[in-house]
């Protein structure tokens, strides 16, 4: 079994049932949770007058490649109402956004895919909901823990606890 590590986040619709519909779909396509997040509320990174983002860090245990967790993420953001527009430059809201962050420690450089996520360390939302479940991982690029890069982010964006996870 190996560790994935995915941020999950979304800011449009009912957000909070989105994330649970998420989840709970990742667990019947991808593998059993490890460790779950308290939820927190970001502002939008990248966007302007976009409404704020329910986001969750979660690790679940799982026997996937990483290419098939891929395929199983933009199935379930799609199945949830993602849409991607090509014609966009940037971001846009989303009713749902899952990225795989960490795969263990794995590493991997693709035009589908890059793990570990390229802009962890420069993003709280990130950042504090995955300290909150493991602060101690050490990044497998940058060889340092998560913690020590969110002591290090430089993002202005505010990240703050909306609803403590109880498990």
């Amino acid at each position: 079994m190996r560790l994935l590590y995915l941020i999950l986040g979304g800011n449009i619709g009912d957000r909070e049932t989105i994330l649970q519909k998420a989840i709970q779909y990742l667990v019947d396509d991808v593998g059993d949770i490890f460790q779950i997040s308290s939820l927190y509320e970001t502002e939008p990174w990248g966007m302007t007058n976009a409404d704020y983002f329910l986001n969750q860090a979660v690790i679940f245990k799982t026997k996937l490649s990483a290419f098939d967790i891929l395929d199983k993420v933009l199935k379930i953001e799609e199945k949830l109402g993602r849409k991607r527009n090509s014609h966009v430059i940037g971001y846009e809201p989303r009713p749902i956004d899952i990225d795989i962050l960490f795969l263990d420690s794995e590493i991997i450089q693709t035009s589908q895919l890059i793990i570990p996520h390229p802009e962890i360390q420069n993003r709280n939302f990130v950042l504090v909901p995955l300290c909150e479940i493991d602060k101690d991982f050490i990044h497998p690029v940058f060889h340092e823990t998560l913690i020590d890069l969110l002591n290090k982010c430089n993002d202005p964006l505010k990240t703050k606890l909306f609803k403590l996870n109880k498990c």
